[in-house]
């Protein structure tokens, strides 16, 4: 039977045709070409194929029916891969079955042949670009604008070749069955097979190097005259001996072939010729290598045609075919395999010094902003030794490659000594995030005592080592500071209290007078200024009053006991009951649930409760009764504590201001304050080691929450029971309207 292989088009009924009006490329990248202008291109593939044809034709084996090589199966790959995206690809699958039809009819082979012939090539194409295109959508012809470019894809090619060989081959026999043609024979599917093969590997994976590059000419290069300047201009800049190694390679391959074709002396020189490919592939351009490829296996071909070589020698037609197109995909798949090996070798070592610079780049700069840091940085890992330590840790606290020495410098702010497991980077190292403390920290001689603020987090790498990070900034000047402002401010509220003592016995004197004197019209205006006095006299020693419970908050020893917090809220919730009753508003409905007891300052507590409670019974609208629930939770080694009221609630984004200084919520809406009760409760909180919140009551109101440490919580290491703090707690003070409070 007749072997013609051509690879055909791909139809839209295998799925991998465009949408009508689309176009693309010859890589498939979008582009808009005209029906014409596809149909031009057409026509150039069908000529370049029917050469192809006529080609194959030529390298039949004397006596025998048998092509050494069939060009045109690689050319209809090349073809259709091109015109994939083609609004007429029919007109392709239509013209390549018509050249493969009439090509085989006009050198001899009978019609009902020609015709399963031409199907089978068809059918060949169709199967290949379609496993590609599921395959390996990216790469040119597959619906991408990659090249062929790892030994991986290679190999993928090669196998999607013998799959679309045997398909196709299978389809030919059983059309020629169904003719009643030749009887189907192995010998004969393994000659299609071979051809098919190796001219889909030669030519075709050629057309998928080449591809990109033409496909992208216009793009990178304008026109034929851009890239011949722009070939030249590469040539012009490529080394010396660079160019003496092609033309070396060049060379060789014509003498080495011409020796082991022509002059061979019988010798079976041919396949140490790979030689030659193994060289050029390890040294020179993989798009020299494709070349090289095809100009030595047609060589080779021809040598065989023409009687020269080892392979001429063999008397079997069938075995002197197949010994040729062996050689050829031979030099071919380890050419290639090579050079894509070295270039995609090439490649991940390029990315791999791109990622070392970008790697070297980001220590340099995590480098430059850890030096640059005004707080200190150590790492310390698992044994206690100083991994790393920035210019600023070693100014504070020197050079020292162990945390021992710092362990010896270190104090609790009573001046306690630090035990080991309660280090900052003990703790981090047992894998607790340890937030800032203040420590006392001395000088190596034991002198020069001053604070540093220490923080330290674990950290695991991810081989399981443990490390701590621990960073320290010294507050000594800023605690300096603050302790002169709050004695400032301690001092200037306690002596304002003298002179507003004297205001408020005055104005009592004048009252009493004003009582004792005889009615007259002057006399209930000056009591009403009397009562003016007297209000602003209060306020002033509430704000007085607060701003000494803040400067005590802040900064006063915490003594640290167990506090029964049921007994407290219910003393708490009395004297506001009784506040409120005296003052002639609703008595506040106060409901207890389960409290559990913490280990805080008492004094401390009771000013975050009084304040709590005062706030809720205070800003509850007029006519309506307080209702404040207090509740507790325990988690772990806390107590959430929860104050929840139905009072007016806090106005839309400001749950978390209204804990900063002087900050009033509901400024005038009549309601008195100093706008210090929230930052007292605050600061007191956070110095137990814990946090307070506030939200909306889901039933109308506010609820704000806060954390104590439990009463088997230790809290804070070291130090003795001290005397609860005597806090000064200001009743919250009562509802008046805003006529009232602006005369006030």
């Amino acid at each position: 039977m007749q072997r013609t292989t051509t690879r055909a088009a791909v139809t839209t009924a295998a799925g991998i045709g465009p949408a009508r009006g689309q176009g693309v490329s010859s890589g498939g990248a979008r582009v808009r070409l005209s029906i014409p202008t596809w149909l031009l291109r057409t026509a150039g593939f069908a000529a370049v194929y029917a050469a192809a044809f006529a080609a194959g034709r030529m390298t039949v084996i004397s006596g025998s029916s048998l092509a050494l090589l069939w060009p045109a199966a690689g050319i209809a790959i090349v073809w259709l891969c091109a015109q994939r995206r083609s609004p007429v690809l029919w007109a392709d699958a239509l013209a390549l079955t018509i050249i493969s039809f009439v090509g085989n009819a006009i050198t001899g082979e009978a019609l009902g042949l020609s015709a399963a012939l031409a199907l089978a090539n068809l059918v060949h194409v169709a199967v290949f670009v379609a496993l590609l295109s599921r395959r390996h959508p990216h790469l040119w012809g597959a619906g991408g604008t990659a090249r062929l470019s790892t030994p991986r894809e290679l190999g993928c090619v090669i196998g999607i070749a013998a799959v679309a060989a045997v398909v196709s081959g299978v389809v030919a026999y059983a059309q020629i069955g169904l003719a009643g043609g030749e009887q189907f024979t192995a010998q004969a599917f393994t000659g299609w097979m071979t051809r098919q093969v190796t001219s889909t590997i030669v030519i075709g994976a050629a057309g998928l190097w080449f591809g990109p590059a033409i496909g992208a000419l216009r793009d990178r290069h304008g026109s034929l005259a851009g890239w011949w300047r722009d070939t030249d201009r590469d040539l012009r800049a490529t080394p010396a001996r660079r160019v003496v190694e092609y033309l070396a390679v060049s060379l060789c391959s014509v003498g080495a072939y011409l020796v082991g074709f022509v002059y061979d002396e019988g010798l079976p020189l041919a396949f140490p010729l790979i030689a030659i490919t193994v060289w050029a592939a390890i040294r020179l351009r993989t798009g020299f290598v494709v070349l090289q490829t095809l100009v030595l296996g047609g060589a080779a071909v021809l040598f065989t045609l023409h009687g020269e070589g080892p392979m001429a020698a063999v008397a079997d037609p069938q075995v002197r075919a197949w010994l040729a197109q062996f050689f050829v995909v031979l030099i071919a798949a380890v050419g290639l395999a090579l050079a894509l090996g070295r270039d995609e070798r090439a490649q991940l070592i390029r990315e791999l010094a791109e990622q070392k610079e970008l790697e070297r780049q980001h220590a340099a700069l995590m480098s430059a902003v850890i030096d640059s840091m005004a707080d200190g940085l150590s790492v310390i890992d698992a044994q206690g030794r100083v991994e790393l330590r920035n210019p600023a840790g070693v100014r504070l606290f020197g050079s020292g490659t162990s945390v021992d020495e710092a362990h010896r410098r270190m104090r609790h702010l009573d001046g306690t000594p630090v035990s080991g497991d309660t280090l900052p980077s003990a703790r981090a190292l047992a894998g607790e995030k340890v937030d800032p403390v203040d420590v006392l920290v001395t000088d190596a001689d034991g002198h020069d005592p001053r604070i540093f603020r220490v923080s330290a987090t674990p950290l695991v790498a991810a081989c399981g080592d443990r490390r701590a990070v621990v960073l320290f900034h010294d507050v000594t000047a800023e605690r300096r500071h603050r302790d002169q402002l709050a004695g400032f401010a301690g001092v200037v509220a306690h002596d304002l209290l003298s002179p507003l003592t004297a205001v408020e016995g005055w104005v009592e004197v004048a009252a009493e007078a004003l009582d004792a004197a005889p009615e007259h019209p002057a006399l209930d205006r000056s009591r009403d200024s009397l009562t003016r006095v007297t209000r602003a006299a209060t306020s002033m020693r509430g704000l007085i009053n607060d701003l000494l419970a803040y400067t005590t908050a802040r900064d006063v020893e915490l003594a640290r006991v167990p506090v029964d917090l049921t007994s407290m809220v219910a003393e708490i919730a009395a004297i506001r009951t009784d506040a409120a009753v005296a003052a002639g508003r609703p008595a506040p409905e106060v409901t207890l649930g389960r409290l559990d007891p913490v280990h805080a300052d008492v004094g401390a507590v009771r000013q975050v409760l009084d304040n709590l409670i005062g706030n809720a019974v205070k800003y509850t609208a007029r006519g309506i009764t307080p209702m404040v629930t207090v509740t507790s939770t325990r988690h772990d080694d806390f107590v959430q504590i929860t104050v929840a009221d139905n009072g007016i609630g806090i106005p839309a984004g400001q749950h978390e201001v209204i804990f900063d200084d002087f900050h009033r919520a509901h400024l005038g809406s009549g309601y008195a304050g100093t706008g210090l009760g929230l930052a007292i409760c605050h600061r007191i909180v956070t110095r137990h080691g814990g946090t307070i919140t506030a939200e909306d009551n889901p039933f109308g109101g506010s609820r704000f929450t806060f954390t104590l440490p439990a009463t088997d919580h230790t809290g804070n290491p070291g130090g003795e029971e001290l005397a609860p703090l005597d806090l000064p707690t200001t009743p919250a003070p009562a509802y008046t309207d805003k006529v009232t409070a602006l005369a006030a």
